[in-house]
């Protein structure tokens, strides 16, 4: 049966005015005339059945289904130019794996080994995204993520790679002329809270059998490194793991203000939908990377 679909080009023309909300600027990004535009939306429309445009003394607005129908479409053009670019990079041939992943364990950890897998499997391209909450691979073009949190999400397999081992950092000048802060002097600096893990100081307190009441208290950020960059600036003390911040340690850039780590209630994992357990490519990959963890938590006691 036909498939019931319009045009690339009047699509590609609709999403462009979608965005721009002008005829104009949109025959402008394309190269063509603004009747030539005006010619595939009209198309388009006469197609669907449905108005997508409004026009106004102002020019042309969104209606509701045009707003909605832009959304949907500008993702799936996005995603047939993402598979036409992975192919024609390869010639047809080798394997993309597509990651999503946890910033900064990305960066400073996983990146840092990539090139020894890559080295080992030429024509591999490994491609990451950030997604830092569960989400379903039916609904996305993911072969795996790399997660903090827990495994167990339907339809998937996980390989644990480690927990993290937070401890407090912070600025040289911050600890002056002693060699490290007690907790209790700890307590009353301004703490650096990682938004991703309110109760990381709570829970750190806690494994020295204390309770404090400002815990929670205190400037937030998303990820690791810019919590990393607020310490460097003096801003306080943060706790973070010592796997993302090894450069800013060796630098000096960071110091360790208390000798007491705490391990994390969650862990990383490789998650990924079950039936991808089964290709050739992505095992290799899998192998790799589960072995690289195991390797890690030896060498750092993890």
């Amino acid at each position: 049966m036909r498939r019931k679909i319009p045009g690339t080009f009047a699509l590609v023309a609709f999403t462009t005015a979608a965005r721009h909300e002008s005829f104009t600027k949109a025959a402008h990004e394309l190269s063509l005339s603004q009747s030539a535009v005006c010619r595939q939306i009209s198309g388009l429309e006469d197609f669907l059945r449905v108005k997508l445009f409004r026009r106004t003394r102002q020019g042309v607005r969104l209606t509701e289904a045009g707003m909605l129908y832009g959304r949907q479409v500008a993702k799936q053009l996005d995603a047939v130019e993402r598979d036409t670019l992975a192919i024609m990079a390869h010639q047809g041939g080798g394997l993309t794996i597509d990651l999503a992943v946890v910033p900064t364990f990305a960066t400073k950890w996983l990146l840092p080994r990539l090139g020894g897998f890559l080295a080992r499997h030429v024509g591999v391209q490994v491609n990451f995204e950030t997604r830092t909450r569960p989400f379903l691979f039916d609904d996305t073009e993911f072969d795996a993520a790399i997660h903090f949190g827990n495994a167990g999400w339907p339809g998937t397999q996980a390989c644990f790679l480690m927990w993290e081992q937070s401890v407090p950092v912070c600025s040289p000048a911050v600890l002056a002329s002693r060699p490290v802060i007690e907790p209790g002097v700890i307590a009353e600096l301004p703490l650096l809270q990682q938004s991703t893990r309110p109760y990381a100081w709570r829970q750190w307190f806690a494994s020295l059998n204390m309770e404090v009441a400002r815990d929670m208290s205190g400037p937030r950020f998303e990820l690791f490194s810019m919590l990393a960059e607020a310490a460097i600036q003096g801003m306080g003390v943060a706790l973070i793991p010592a796997m993302l911040i090894e450069d800013e340690l060796a630098s000096g850039k960071l110091v360790v203000a208390c000798d007491r780590s705490c391990r994390s209630e969650k862990a990383y994992y490789l998650i990924y939908p079950e039936h991808k357990s089964e290709t050739t490519g992505f095992r290799s990959f899998r192998t790799w990377l589960c072995d690289e963890a195991t390797r890690y938590r030896e060498a750092s006691g993890l």
